[in-house]
């Protein structure tokens, strides 16, 4: 789905900046970025999404599904002008890796596979390791993983095991914030709460405005004598955290920690209200969403939107602190989002897993946490006083301004520029 894709979004504007042309097949669920629809070298491919058979047993619905989606890919593949290089995301790869790899020998092209994390892994968290399927697809991932002629992958601890387990040879190619993921200036805060204001109620004033012509969100009030944005007085606190709605991001874990939080506000912490945002779509949305709707808080607000590709760095850049409960199905992939948040320069609390520390660096850009109740410890120590500059916000804020992080451009650059024009 090239909407949740962002990282597939970048591969085709970095080819497209070099004057190569790039079809870029994909479901096109959601809108892609601007940026990508602008571009007068990259050529959207649709691909038709399938409605799941329903007649016989699940295997068996799951085995159809397979082969009819690829025969749709690799008709859709061989329709298309001869490619040097056939770029897949992985997963998914069942049965995309397959296909690419037979259209690459039709067309004597090369195939990247870039390693995201593993199928098989996701596959897992339903049916569990020892599953003939995930046994299955773990020796279909490492099989045709192995006739692929590059490969990159998202981490160091990815680029090992993909040797050492499947004797692949891979390139890191660390996640980087898009040039568009910043700090957002005041003025288009206001704006985008104003936007955000029309749809949902935690973006409205909490208050009236004294002056009926005076523009005012929950965060932002626009200066009349001047026209400038200020920040309103004790406003609260905007929380976010994105999310696909999957099995390997438990958002029990921050509702159980905003229960606390709340706790301690009515104990008498000098806490500000939170505004939490949950951006992002996925099957397990509407089960969170029931969950969300049977707490009543008096000091928290929490809202799910799905926002246009454009406005999400703008909220990013405007919040206070991001939350991530990804945790990698393999131990082996980052969380984007936080990638994206630090390039916003947004501190983050995000929970353990084995190799996150390549990426959050605890009590330095952010905190790491393992469960709900020392991620509320960590929400009241970092809002304490708030919003005054002093303190651990502050502080993280300032080294994430400092570090001087590498952009997607220049990374795609040195990394993987280097492996093209070998095929042209």
């Amino acid at each position: 789905d090239l909407g949740r894709s962002p990282r597939m979004q970048y591969h085709a504007l970095s080819l497209a900046r070099h004057g190569r042309g790039v079809d870029l097949l994909a479901y096109l669920r959601d809108r892609p970025h601007g940026d990508v629809l602008r571009s007068g070298e990259i050529r959207l491919v649709p691909v038709a999404e399938l409605r799941g058979l329903r007649v016989g047993p699940k295997l068996f619905q799951y085995v159809v599904k397979v082969i009819v989606q690829a025969i749709q890919l690799l008709y859709t593949m061989l329709k298309m002008d001869k490619p040097s290089y056939i770029l897949l995301q992985n997963p998914p790869g069942l049965p995309a890796i397959a296909v690419a790899w037979v259209a690459c020998l039709f067309w004597g092209s090369k195939l990247i596979i870039d390693w995201h994390n593993y199928g098989y892994t996701i596959m897992s968290l339903n049916h569990g390791r020892n599953h003939p399927l995930v046994q299955i697809a773990k020796w279909y991932e490492k099989l045709f993983g192995r006739l692929s002629d590059y490969n990159l992958c998202v981490t160091n601890a990815m680029k090992e095991d993909l040797w050492v387990n499947c004797n692949i040879k891979a390139i890191t190619l660390y996640d980087k914030p898009a040039s568009y993921f910043k700090e957002t200036p005041l003025e288009l805060q206001h704006r985008l709460y104003m936007k955000l204001a029309k749809d949902y109620e935690p973006f409205k004033p909490r208050t009236e405005a004294v002056s009926s012509n005076a523009q005012r969100s929950a965060f932002t009030e626009m200066d009349e004598k001047n026209g400038h944005a200020i920040k309103t007085r004790g406003r609260p606190a905007l929380l976010i955290s994105s999310t696909s709605w999957t099995e390997d991001e438990d958002f029990s874990v921050l509702l159980k920690a905003l229960e606390d939080y709340e706790r301690y506000i009515n104990e008498g912490a000098k806490l500000p209200s939170l505004v939490c945002v949950i951006t992002g779509k996925g099957p397990l949305k509407d089960y969170y969403n029931g969950l969300i709707n049977k707490l009543h808080f008096k000091h928290i607000q929490i809202c799910t939107p799905w926002l246009e590709a454009e406005d999400y760095p703008l909220l990013l850049g405007s919040a206070d602190l991001g939350v991530c409960l990804h945790k990698s199905s393999s131990g082996l992939d980052l969380p984007m989002k936080v990638v994206d948040m630090f390039g916003c320069c947004l501190p983050v609390c995000a929970i353990y897993f084995d190799c996150l520390h390549e990426l959050v660096k605890h009590d330095e850009n952010g905190l790491i946490f393992r469960d709900s109740s020392e991620l509320a410890e960590q929400l009241k120590m970092l809002f304490l006083g708030f919003p005054t500059l002093e303190g651990k916000l502050h502080s993280f804020r300032k080294n994430l301004r400092a570090s001087k992080q590498l952009r997607w451009d220049e990374s795609w650059d040195q990394t993987v520029l280097p492996l093209l024009g070998q095929n042209e």
